[in-house]
């Protein structure tokens, strides 16, 4: 069964040039136009990936607001902003919503379909076979990576998938720095120092929502993060 990608672009020339690109490497198209129409789909049945513009129509920030709701409907799903609007606030903003990607749209399709591609190869992994379960423990923390869960204390940490690679390449060796690019490689991401910090940070909130006291990832100034035991 092909991969089904929700695009919500309001653009319509845009909108179909995408649609028919996506459709010509086997993924299955859902388009919508504006923020209502894509909300009220999401809440019967949720794409197996969603690329988002940030303004739709009126709504100058409708696609932070459907971020926000898939984040509340899934932690795992992959989700893509693709926009005209290239400026450090609305990357940290959107990297801080939950989302696994920011893309500007003067990126070529091929660029973008080799994004959607590496998220894809992430969250196939929570489909595979477990019979090799492979477990990390870590003081607290507990890692499995065939399901691609994490608890802390024994309390879920819901962690995007991004965010689950760049945990799991922190803690595979704990108390050694990890620099920017080593994450970005470890986690199958290309994207900038200001991304992989809004993902750290947005992480690190996530462990302290469950544990006021967190405080084992580290920032290593000039030179990355590290795990702290």
């Amino acid at each position: 069964m092909p991969k089904t990608i929700a695009l919500v672009e309001d653009d319509a020339a845009i909108r179909e040039n995408y649609i028919m690109a996506l459709k010509a490497q086997g993924y299955s198209v859902n388009a919508y136009e504006d923020r209502p129409s894509a909300a009220e789909a999401f809440n019967h049945t949720l794409p197996d990936l969603a690329i988002i513009d940030i303004g739709l129509k009126d709504e100058i920030e409708g696609g932070f607001m459907l971020c926000q709701q898939l984040r509340g409907l899934s932690q795992t799903l992959p989700i893509i902003f693709f926009t005209a609007r290239d400026n450090d606030v609305d990357t940290i903003s959107g990297l801080r919503m939950g989302a696994d990607d920011y893309l500007t749209k003067d990126i070529s399709m091929a660029h973008l379909l080799a994004r959607i591609a590496a998220l894809f190869r992430r969250t196939d992994l929570l489909a595979a076979p477990t019979e090799q379960k492979d477990e990390l423990k870590v003081g607290d923390l507990k890692v499995d990576v065939s399901r691609m869960t994490v608890s802390w204390q024994n309390q879920s940490v819901l962690l995007t998938v991004t965010e689950f690679w760049m945990l799991h390449a922190l803690i595979k060796r704990p108390g050694h720095v990890k620099s920017r690019q080593q994450l970005m490689d470890e986690s199958r991401m290309v994207v900038d120092d200001t991304t992989i910090t809004s993902h750290i940070k947005r992480m690190r909130k996530k462990f302290v929502q469950l544990d006021s006291n967190f405080d084992h990832i580290d920032t290593v100034y000039g030179m990355g993060y590290r795990w702290q035991l």
